[in-house]
C-alpha cells in the first residue's frame, strides 16, 4: 500500500498509525503523521528562564529546534540519558518541536474499534490531551493527542499571535 493510500484513508474510519514511545513504565501513541523524525539525544543548547522541562534548543538543519523533555513534564520518577535516550522530532502546524522519551517502540497500526475512551482518571496529562486508550493484545498505550499539548498555554511554546 503506498503513501499517499495511506494519506487517504486517515479521518475514514480506518486503522491509523501511532510512533509508540516509553515514558517511565507507560507507553504513549501519538499520530506517525506528526512524526518528522527520530534522533539519538544530544543534550541542547540552553535557554535563560525556560521552564525545567525546556531542555533548550537545538539546530536542526538551520531551523531552532525547542527540546522538550517529557520526563519531566510528566513528572516521571526520573530522567536519565542514556543511549535509549532519543528525540522525537514532531511537526506540528508550521511549528518543529523534539520531545524526549525514554525509547520508542514501533509504529502500531490500530483500528478505531480497538481504541477507547479514556476513562476520567487523575494523570500526569491533562485529559483533554489524551484521545483515548488504544489496546493491542496485552499492551495498552495512551494515545496523546500531541498537538493539543503542545500548544497548551502551559508550555509556552506557541506565542498568542500565531
Amino acid at each position: 500500500m503506498g503513501m499517499m493510500e495511506k494519506l487517504n484513508d486517515v479521518g475514514t474510519g480506518t486503522a491509523r498509525e501511532y510512533l509508540t514511545f516509553r515514558l517511565d513504565r507507560e507507553e504513549y501513541g501519538i499520530d506517525i503523521l506528526k512524526v518528522q523524525e527520530i534522533r539519538g539525544y544530544e543534550p541542547p543548547t540552553r535557554v535563560a528562564n525556560a521552564p525545567a522541562f525546556i531542555k533548550g534548543v537545538i539546530n536542526l538543519r538551520g531551523t531552532i529546534v525547542p527540546i522538550i523533555d517529557m520526563r519531566l513534564k510528566f513528572n516521571c520518577a526520573q530522567a536519565e540519558y542514556n543511549t535509549f535516550t532519543v528525540v522525537i522530532v514532531l511537526n506540528l502546524r508550521q511549528r518543529i518541536v523534539g520531545i524526549v522519551v525514554d525509547s520508542v517502540s514501533d509504529v502500531m497500526e490500530l483500528p478505531p474499534e480497538s481504541v477507547k475512551a479514556a476513562p476520567d482518571i487523575e494523570s500526569v496529562v491533562d485529559s483533554a490531551a489524551i484521545l483515548g486508550l488504544g489496546s493491542l493484545g496485552d499492551r495498552m498505550l495512551i494515545l496523546l493527542d500531541i498537538e493539543k499539548l503542545m500548544s497548551a498555554p502551559d508550555m509556552g511554546l506557541v506565542s498568542g499571535d500565531d
